[in-house]
Order: structure tokens, then sequence, then C-alpha cells
């Protein structure tokens, strides 16, 4: 079932831009100062991948909240986009309840559920998403391009980024083949491993998207840190040689100078403690092409590492069990 929804990826990006093409955002009573995302799991990373986009771009900070209490600097000058694939996220309600009271401009990104019932009540702007995906973690296409959408529709990108999009699609589905079998290739590598992930800031939702793909999909534990910050601090820690750790670098040709340099002294001296590293280069023009490409990969590599290490790719029991105690617990 997983790799039927991984096999959607590109129709869902293409489904998305029509989506995003006819949504109806208004233009808020106020200048916008700032941008709030509240979102958690597969719901939330969109906005991780969003914020990385427009970094060079957006003419206003970008910033992902995922937890229950929004930050004390949101007020009538900002945009609150509330995204819960569901639309019944506990935490996500929760920032919401909190946003109403602030005078922001609130739009809703969801499939239905309480959110898109508290826009229409509300009279807020809302996009609303297919609803038959069993994975809210499937559906990252319609995430993160909707919130692309909201941003230029409010006039604080340009239509550079969705264009973008548009050619990750063709690269995707002119790599599909190939993306497949390297995903086969990795997925061996990392088999009976820990993966750590590295890659630079600038792709840290990437390195994030794999993990958490690889903790639901594959059902096992692994970590990620990026460079430069893990120079300063995780580095020190590689001081024991462990064969069980499997080491992936996410890389790009055009990483920053300096990074690239720190990536191949790392490898040097990881190298002295486990003999298990590979770097994957990627493909694409653009960030947005490389990071989507490398998205893509990685859903297919947890899934062939889920086949591989024999269990449910689409089962989140844990997760289930976690919300029912938490609703035995009144607030």
């Amino acid at each position: 079932m997983m790799n039927t929804l991984i096999d959607r990826f590109i129709p869902q990006l293409k489904e998305a831009l029509q989506i995003g093409e006819t949504a109806s955002i208004r233009p808020h009573s106020k200048p916008i100062h700032n941008v709030y995302v509240a979102g958690l799991g597969g719901s939330g990373i969109g906005g991780n991948f969003v914020q990385e986009f427009v970094y060079d771009e957006c003419k206003v900070p970008y910033n992902v909240g995922k937890g229950y209490n929004i930050p004390g600097w949101i007020g009538e000058n900002t945009l609150a986009i509330c995204s819960s694939y569901s639309g019944n996220t506990e935490e996500t309600l929760e920032a919401f309840a909190q946003l109403k009271e602030t005078g922001a401009k609130i739009v809703i990104v969801s499939s239905g559920g309480k959110l898109i019932e508290y826009a229409n009540a509300l009279d807020l702007d809302s996009i609303q998403v297919p609803c038959n995906w069993p994975s809210p973690r499937a559906c990252l296409g319609y995430s993160l391009v909707q919130q692309l959408y909201i941003l230029r529709k409010l006039d604080l990108i340009s239509d550079t980024i969705t264009s973008q999009i548009k050619s990750a699609i063709n690269l995707l589905e002119f790599n599909q083949e190939e993306i497949q079998s390297d995903a086969k290739v990795l997925a061996k590598f990392l088999h009976n491993r820990t993966p750590v992930i590295y890659t630079t800031n600038r792709m840290e939702a990437v390195a994030v998207r794999f993990r958490q793909q690889i903790n639901e999909n594959a059902k096992q534990l692994c970590w990620h840190h990026v460079i430069p910050e893990m120079n300063h601090n995780e580095l020190v820690g590689w001081t024991k040689e462990d064969h069980n750790l499997a080491v992936v670098y996410f890389r790009n040709k055009d990483d920053y100078k300096r990074n690239s340099v720190r990536i191949d002294i790392n490898k040097d001296i990881i190298g002295k403690y486990t003999p298990n590293i590979i770097e994957l280069w990627s493909m694409g023009a653009n960030l947005v092409e490389k990071a989507l490409y490398f998205v893509n990969l990685g859903d297919y590599t947890s899934f062939y590492l889920s086949e591989l290490n024999k269990v449910d790719s689409i089962e989140i029991g844990v997760i289930d069990y976690l919300k029912s105690e938490l609703g035995k617990v009144s607030n």
C-alpha cells in the first residue's frame, strides 16, 4: 500500500498545483510582517520545506511551530497557516484556538475535520485538499504546494518557486526508474544498521523527512544532523568504532564551498569508526528540484527498507495508542 502512495507523489504534485492555482486567498487588512505555520508530522514537514525554499526570496520571516503553544510575537501583522491533513490534529487545534485571539490572518490547509468546520463557520480562508489518502505522511505534495500558493497570492513571493515545482515534476518523471533502482540499493545498505543522516543546513528538511519516513515506514530508529552545526558538537561524539552505524550524506554540487570541504573532512574522521558511509548526489537545477528528488528517493528507500525489515509500512499502532490514551485525559 505505501509503495502505491509513493507512486502517486508525482500525480499529487500535479493536482496540488491545480488546487493552488484556483485557491482564493483574500488580502489581509494589515501589512504582513511575519508568517507562522502550525503543523506536525506529515502535515508539518511541508512547512520545513517551504521555509527553506523561500529563504532567499520571502519578504518576511517564515517560521514553523510544532507544538501546542504559539510564540508571543504573533499579532495582527502575522499570516498564520494551520496545516493538518485530517483537520483534527490535537496540537494544531490548540494552536488555532490561540491564533484566533491574536488578530492574525489565519489560512487553513486541510482535507476536512474540525479545522475546515472552523474555517467555514468563521469565514476564514482555507484550501481543502483531497481526503482519500490513508497516511498524512504521503501528502507532503499537497501541504508544501498550498503553502507556496498562499505566499504567492499574498505577494510575499513570486511565481518562481511554483514554476520550479513544475520542473521538478518533469525531473522525477524522467528519472523515475533510476530513482527506484537507487532506492533499492540504499535500502540494502541501511538494512540491519542504524542510519545517521547528514546534509547541509539549507537542506535539513530533506534529512528530517528521510528520518521520519524511516521511523514510520521502516519502523526503526535513526538520527540526523546538519553541517556546519554538527561540526561544533556531534562530530566530537565519534570516538568509538561501530559497524552497525551507516552514514548517509545528502550532497549537492552547488553546496556552499566551505560546507563541501567540511563534509570531506568529516568523512575522513567518521571513516575511522564505521566503514559504512554513502554519498547521495542530487539531481536538478535548483533547490526545489534537488530537494524533491531526494524526497522521492528517500520515500522509496523507506518502503524498500520496510520490506527488508518485514514490517507493515502503513501501520502506526503506537501513535494510535498514544492518541487513545491522550483522549482519556481532560485538558
